[in-house]
């Protein structure tokens, strides 16, 4: 199958996806562990199409024993007191936490269950990192080639249409663990609708399917991956909305030669603003995002006020200049400087976590040079992504780079959200675990 040369509306027609809001049981009753409120206005109605005008029970907000975790290991501190002197609060909705791929810390990116536990937690933003199909549908994968890692088509007859399939000697043992890849452009669809999700983990050096699916890491869980419902991005916008959420599609870098079958990068770019449209979904409740900075620089000047909440993400893969090291507090090293970036027109850009933080060597985190031109040049600042590491005793993980004297514990991440909110001035943070995140914001009153 074919991706047609055709717009984005034209691949839209037809009513949106209808998707039925009932919250599973299982994470209501694993969530609700202490304190809940609820919302009325997560049952909201499509000004699009009847067929989302789905009515569904108010949302129950709730914290689960996560945030109290990471509080109660926190070394004494006014921050601490203060935490814990919320403990009693109702957890509310707040759009300062943002659901990175949902609440993956536990459960399958992407998926049904995993966003509406994000929004059970008090994220007001979802995000649904978009790729294509060879039939030309926008559908939620991290990238357009982890359906090998993120989802079950290895046990399923669609392997056989990867761009490197499994392979199986003449005992049946796997021999190309390392090189497996298929891609959202490998299926349609239809097929896409067909697969799980599971939690993304691979073992590269097994020699069965088995051996290589079942690799989650030791902490986080495969206890809610049973079900793992995938969607489309048409059903994402559908729940989002239901779920009373705001939108941050992230426009994933295509692994294909692009033009795909005559499907081109700018068509691409467009069909992902064409698809709020078509839901009707206003520009100032979307935030999209990317890497690429030409991704920006598109929709700024195609479609103004989508552009004007565009998202230009970063990192030291996208920001490092040439024959250097990125360095966070070395202007030097800097591909882009932060005028230039506010000068094409971007007013957002969401770093790294790490980007944005330094320490003064003793183990006081402070605002990195990074984050202070940041401010200086009027940028808004978003980050990711909390709750994306394992235990954080040996001073974690890419995430905490360069912090490893100020964090040896895992209650120094509430420090470092702290520093974050209020001492570099971030507008939210994505967290694979939002609940975390809102009972910070909670507390001090972020909305």
């Amino acid at each position: 199958m074919t991706i047609f040369n055709k717009s984005a509306l034209e691949l839209y027609k037809g009513t949106l996806s209808t998707i039925n809001v009932t919250l599973p049981l299982t994470l209501i009753s694993s969530l609700l562990i202490v304190g809940c409120a609820t919302d009325s206005r997560s049952t909201l109605t499509s000004k699009a199409t009847a067929s989302t005008a789905q009515s569904s029970s108010p949302l129950a907000y709730s914290y689960g024993v996560r945030p109290f975790y990471l509080i109660n290991d926190m070394d004494e501190s006014p921050l601490k007191e203060e935490l814990q002197a919320c403990k009693g609060q109702l957890p509310s909705k707040t759009n300062f936490s943002i659901a990175h791929r949902g609440a993956p810390l536990q459960l399958p990116e992407h998926t049904y269950d995993s966003y509406v536990a994000s929004a059970q937690m008090g994220a007001g933003i979802l995000e649904c990192d978009v790729a294509f199909t060879n039939d030309g549908e926008l559908v939620c994968r991290h990238a357009q080639n982890d359906l090998h890692t993120t989802t079950n088509i290895l046990t399923t007859p669609l392997a056989k249409q990867c761009t490197v399939p499994p392979i199986l000697d003449a005992k049946g043992e796997l021999t190309n663990a390392d090189r497996i890849e298929c891609r959202t452009s490998d299926i349609s669809a239809a097929q896409f609708k067909t697969l799980m999700g599971k939690m993304d983990a691979a073992n590269k050096k097994a020699t069965s399917i088995s051996e290589y699916m079942n690799a989650t890491a030791p902490w986080r869980t495969d206890l809610y991956s049973q079900n793992g419902k995938v969607l489309t991005l048409k059903e994402h916008i559908a729940l989002a909305r239901q779920l009373g959420m705001k939108h941050t599609p992230e426009l994933k870098a295509p692994v294909v030669t692009m033009p795909f079958n005559d499907y081109r990068l700018n068509d691409y770019r467009q069909q992902l603003i064409d698809t709020y449209k078509a839901a009707d979904v206003p520009a100032s409740d979307v935030f999209a995002q990317s890497f690429n900075i030409e991704d920006l620089d598109y929709w700024i000047k195609n479609e103004p006020a989508y552009g004007d909440n565009a998202v230009y993400l970063v990192d030291d893969s996208n920001e490092t200049a040439k024959d250097k090291t990125f360095d966070k507090n070395d202007a030097t090293t800097w591909k882009h400087s932060l005028a230039d970036i506010k000068a094409r027109g971007i007013n957002t850009i969401a770093p790294a976590l790490w980007l944005l933080v330094t320490t003064d060597g003793h183990g006081k985190m402070l605002p990195s040079e990074y984050a202070k031109q940041a401010k200086a040049n009027d940028l808004k600042i978003i980050t990711w992504s909390i709750e994306r590491s394992g235990p954080l005793t040996d001073g974690g993980d890419w995430y905490y780079s360069g912090l490893g004297d100020a964090i040896n514990n895992d209650g120094d991440m509430m420090n470092y959200i702290d520093v974050l909110a209020q001492d570099v001035g971030v507008q939210g943070i994505f967290s694979d675990w939002p609940a975390t995140v809102s009972y910070y914001a909670n507390c001090k009153g972020l909305k």
